[in-house]
């Protein structure tokens, strides 16, 4: 289903019946990222899977202002509008996990439970986040200069992803496959506008946020889960769960888990897992 928002056509994957559900996907990802789970959380959820901006089949514009992600979360408001939705459960991953927190911070009352997979509230200090951004300006470049194919052989193989080298070659290549039909232009301007060190850091105003949130990593991402950690600290109705011998993507690498903790945290059964 297509949505025309501010002038960007945007695509959401949907499917199941119960409360409203909006999937979030990674960097280089799309709606297809959560397919697997539909058997699973069609039961409890109507899922809204959408293709963030720059990614899948929605719009990329050559207008990097669009990519801004707080422009970005009023985007999403607006395609909840449109469907007549006033409160909705959200799973975001990684980029699309600071979207969801982005858009939980701006609409608090329009989340009912919030789900953040080796996600982060930002860069709190000014001098890193100039840093990253400089990093993501680079990796934009490599991909303007060297085409989307090598850029996503270099992506695949940083060390965020390293732990699903132990994947299946035919679901790595599923992967590949998915990654390799973005658009350039759209991926480019993601970094710039989505990246870590362009959003605002979400870490001073994480107490004012009551939603009750499950906060997820693997417990091989130390990165994240030193991020987790902090965040917890902040996040008074806020609950932590590391699923082992996981990386980056846990819906990748322990979906049959992943599943099952995101059904429980939605239908208030969830226990810790160890």
């Amino acid at each position: 289903m297509y949505f025309d928002i501010q002038g960007i056509r945007y695509y959401a994957d949907i499917w199941g019946n119960g409360f409203p559900f909006l999937l979030l996907h990674g960097f280089t990802g799309n709606s297809s990222t959560w397919k697997e789970f539909t058997p699973v959380w069609s039961e409890h959820s109507k899922a809204f899977a959408i293709d963030i901006i720059g990614h899948g089949k929605t719009d990329s514009p050559i207008d990097k202002a669009k990519y801004d992600i707080e422009a970005a979360a009023d985007d999403l408001n607006e395609i909840l509008e449109k469907l007549e939705i006033e409160q909705t459960d959200i799973l975001g991953y990684s980029m699309g996990g600071r979207l969801a927190l982005t858009f939980a911070m701006k609409y608090p009352e329009k989340v009912r439970k919030l789900i953040l997979e080796s996600s982060s509230p930002g860069l709190d200090n000014e001098e890193e986040r100039k840093k990253r951004r400089l990093q993501d300006e680079k990796l934009a470049e490599q991909i303007r200069m060297n085409g989307l194919e090598t850029f996503i052989h270099y992506w695949e193989n940083i060390p965020l992803f390293r732990s699903q080298q132990r994947l299946p070659e035919t679901t790595r290549n599923l992967i590949r496959k998915q990654r390799m039909s973005n658009n350039e232009i759209g991926l480019i301007n993601s970094l710039y506008g989505m990246g870590t060190g362009s959003q605002p850091s979400w870490w001073g105003s994480l107490e004012q946020l009551t939603i009750p949130t499950l906060i997820m990593t693997g417990s091989l991402d130390n990165k994240f889960c030193h991020i987790a950690n902090e965040m917890t600290k902040s996040l008074k109705n806020s609950q932590w769960q590391t699923i082992e011998d996981c990386g980056h993507a846990i819906h990748v690498e322990n979906p049959e888990i992943f599943g099952t903790i995101v059904s429980g945290f939605l239908n208030e059964t969830y226990e810790y897992i160890r």
